[in-house]
């Protein structure tokens, strides 16, 4: 039995379409939706005309907020933002549904949709971020927000022989997945039941369930496959409640689609942030004080917090740490996780800051962050479960060639291409959160394990297969996986980067409870094994959960527990067009126990295209007028293609880390996008000698005087 470049089982079924999304699935009689959305960024809705909408061929009614049932008020999370749509007159962003067409074929209701009026009063110019006050988040936040401090910045910064103080900023971001949002909703009675495309079928329930008033076994969710996510289907966003409640008035099942424009609008963004960052250090290198501020857009109602600073408190070796963040209430859509968020964002500043730093003191950017490795957190005074970034540094230094490089800006040239290196540091925090699956043994030996997972592209059916092979000794390929419905044992959902710790260590569970029922040991025969206990079939539910003193997000109280890494980056810049290239990359990771390497090499290899997207091309501006984002589709919006990739040289470092789960492992579907854009902004500045504080990088940034 081997699990080395385990291929995904889920691969066929993809590649031949036989893979069944939210909006494939078939429903007799099915309404199609379309949502008529607000034109303005606040005010109130005065007046709704929809006669001619109603007049349209095919159309079954036209819904407003007169015709909806009142659902129950909840948070965010777990709602995407808080206030949902036509529930009041209060227009909260521009994008927000205020009526609903249901027709007999999506072009039916998306034409009536179109010939829906609507007048607004009380309109006003909206706020753009930067000209509000800031606001201190709710302490309730689930990934944290509260100011840190140790020791005392101001001295430190006063006490350094060198200081580096500068603001960078990172921009509003779209996660554009492959599949839009889609839900197919229909009621038999008071039973719900939904199709639609999240990332946790058990927080929708949840959810659902508490909007509805209903006990959450009357809500019944099902998304094996979810095309993309990225976080902008983690949290439950307006197509979900309105599906149902369409479907509830209707009487009939209703289909609602998001359209890609509405993904811009309705399903969440990473918000733009300012952060400012300030490093003390003696002249060898060693620093005396850190201090990061940070202020991040979000929408009026909700105070989203992108975490920013967090990962300042951990990083690096420092008698002083300061830690701020704040958020801007602005006129536009909540924001919401977004793939590596908080260090994604927040990493780019403080990677910029240490290389910053490194040129000012005159030592080598690695050797600088070699000199602050700490022995325990600066933070906490914990002790790290696991902890491998020098091993990361050193040898992607090595892979990479880094003891070739000429430090001096501008030194290194091929024609009319200035070359630039640069190096980051990667970390993501380690959450964890409850999950369970259920294994069972047939007659035939043949194993079949069911869980609410959903497959979102990270390759977790692949995962569990390798876990069942690894505890029971059997081949792979004699496991199959079911997954995404309600109705199997919860997972606390396919985001933050936690699903091989929480549900692999409960299929270890469970699988490793087979063995006991039967008294068996891996590689025995299991259907040898079913027959001497006189059994036809054999089921064992495992669960794993953090250790009851862990904090919020599952994160640990004993340990400081997280995933690090290094970046490698070659750029090549025109010298007289400023056009940045990527020439080659050398990445490597410490991530815990890899269970995949095959699965977990693709990981990295598009995390890190993410992170060449927020270097060089992501940008969603805001109409300061209208508050609305302007470039609603991929046109305008510029994602990376394969062409803007080299070959990426990734690999991990030996990590296990038995303080985090049985198994060892932890996430890596996000610590491949952190670091990237520091790590290509810094090689900008030795090819350029033009240190660039804002992403994305665009041309006048490399062209301007340095």
């Amino acid at each position: 039995m081997t699990t080395e470049g385990l291929v995904r089982p889920d691969g066929p079924a993809k590649l031949t379409g036989a893979a069944r999304y939210a909006a494939d699935v078939p429903a007799e009689s099915a309404l199609a939706a379309a949502l008529v959305s607000a034109t303005v960024p606040n005010g109130r809705l005065a007046e709704l005309d929809a006669a001619e909408a109603r007049d349209c061929p095919g159309v079954a009614a036209v819904l407003t907020r007169a015709d909806l049932p009142t659902l129950a008020e909840l948070p965010s999370p777990p709602l995407g933002y808080p206030a949902l749509p036509l529930q009041a007159e209060e227009i909260h962003y521009e994008g927000e549904p205020i009526a609903i067409v249901l027709a007999e074929t999506l072009e039916q209701a998306q034409y009536a949709a179109s010939r829906v009026r609507a007048t607004y009063t009380g309109v006003r110019e909206p706020i753009a971020f930067g000209e509000a006050e800031d606001v201190v988040p709710h302490s309730g936040h689930v990934l944290g927000g509260t100011d840190e401090e140790k020791g005392d910045a101001g001295a430190g910064l006063a006490e350094a022989h060198v200081t580096v103080t500068a603001t960078y900023t990172t921009a509003d971001r779209h996660h554009s997945p492959i599949e839009p949002s889609a839900t197919l909703a229909w009621w038999e009675g008071e039973q719900l039941v939904l199709h639609s495309s999240v990332q946790s079928v058990a927080v929708a329930q949840q959810t659902m369930a508490a909007l509805f008033s209903l006990p959450p076994e009357h809500v019944r969710v099902v998304c094996p496959f979810t095309g993309g996510g990225f976080g902008a289907k983690g949290y439950v966003w307006p197509h979900l409640p309105l599906a149902a409640a369409a479907a509830k008035v209707s009487g009939r099942p209703v289909r609602l689609v998001m359209t890609r424009a509405q993904m811009f609008t309705l399903s969440g963004h990473q918000p733009a942030t300012r952060q400012t960052v300030s490093l003390g250090a003696t002249r060898d290198g060693r620093l005396t004080a850190l201090r990061h501020d940070s202020v991040n857009a979000s929408g009026r109602a909700v105070d989203y917090l992108e975490n920013t600073t967090h990962s300042s408190t951990w990083l690096y070796a420092s008698p002083a740490i300061e830690t701020r963040m704040r958020v801007q209430r602005v006129d536009r859509p909540g924001p919401t996780p977004m793939r590596a968020p908080h260090e994604g964002p927040g990493m780019f500043a403080l990677e910029s800051a240490m290389d910053e730093l490194a040129y000012e003191l005159g030592i080598d950017p690695v050797e600088l962050r070699l000199r602050n490795e700490p022995d325990v957190d600066p933070m906490t005074g914990l002790p790290f479960s696991s902890r491998r970034l020098v091993e990361c540094l050193r040898e992607g230094a090595e892979r990479f060639g880094w003891a070739e490089r000429s430090p001096e800006p501008r030194s290194m040239r091929e024609g009319n291409d200035l070359v630039g290196w640069g190096v980051a540091a990667a970390t993501m925090d380690t959450f964890r959160a409850p999950s369970s699956a259920k294994v069972r043994i047939g007659a035939d030996g043949r194993i079949v394990v069911e869980t609410g997972m959903q497959e979102i592209g990270t390759g977790l059916p692949a995962m569990v297969q390798a876990v069942v092979a690894e505890t029971l000794g059997c081949d792979p390929g004699d496991v199959e996986v079911r997954h995404g419905d309600s109705g199997f044992p919860p997972h606390a959902g396919t985001m933050g980067s936690m699903s091989a710790m929480g549900l692999g260590s409960a299929v270890q569970a469970a699988a490793r409870e087979v063995l006991d029922k039967l008294d068996g040991r891996p590689g025995q025969p299991l259907a040898g094994l079913l027959a001497e206990s006189g059994l036809t079939e054999l089921e064992a539910e495992g669960r794993w959960s953090p250790e009851e003193d862990a904090l919020a997000a599952g994160r640990s109280a004993r340990y400081s527990m997280h995933t690090y890494g290094a970046i490698f980056a070659e750029v090549r810049v025109d010298a007289d067009l400023g056009v940045v290239r990527l020439s080659r990359a050398v990445t490597r990771y410490a991530a815990g126990r890899i269970l995949n390497p095959l699965a977990a090499h693709s990981q990295l290899t598009g995390g890190f295209a993410w992170g060449y997207g927020q270097a060089l091309l992501e940008h969603s501006d805001v109409d300061p007028v209208l508050g609305r984002f302007v470039s609603k589709n991929l046109a305008g919006y510029l994602l990376p293609a394969n062409a803007d990739l080299p070959d990426l040289d990734a690999a991990f470092v030996e990590d296990d880390d038995r303080f985090a789960n049985p198994l060892g492992a932890k996430g890596i579907g996000e610590l491949g996008a952190v670091g990237v854009a520091a790590a290509i902004a810094n090689a900008v500045f030795h090819a350029t000698g033009r240190r660039v504080r804002n992403l994305p990088i665009r041309l006048a940034d490399v062209l301007s005087e340095p």
